[in-house]
């Protein structure tokens, strides 16, 4: 699956491109990291894979955490400092 968002293209990896992204993929939002308080502005698909690395942490399914960890390093860097880091 890709998105494009800001003049970029965005390629959504399995299992990821499962992931519920609401009607407007490309929808800002603003998401606050629950340790710093923090913020950061992501699209609504970036949100999904975000929910999906938090929901994963707490299952304790490593692999899909260390998949969408790094699919933030490459995409979305500063975000990934704030959010995940």
């Amino acid at each position: 699956m890709k998105i494009k968002y800001n003049n970029t293209t965005y390629a959504i990896p399995k299992p990821f491109d499962q992931c519920f992204m609401g009607d407007n993929p490309t929808k800002r939002l603003t998401i606050q990291n629950p340790y710093s308080n923090d913020t950061a502005v992501l699209p609504a698909f970036a949100v999904a894979i975000y929910d999906t690395i938090k929901g994963a942490e707490r299952t304790e399914d490593y692999d899909i955490v260390r998949q969408g960890i790094n699919w933030f390093q490459k995409n979305f860097v500063k975000e990934y400092y704030v959010l995940l880091d």
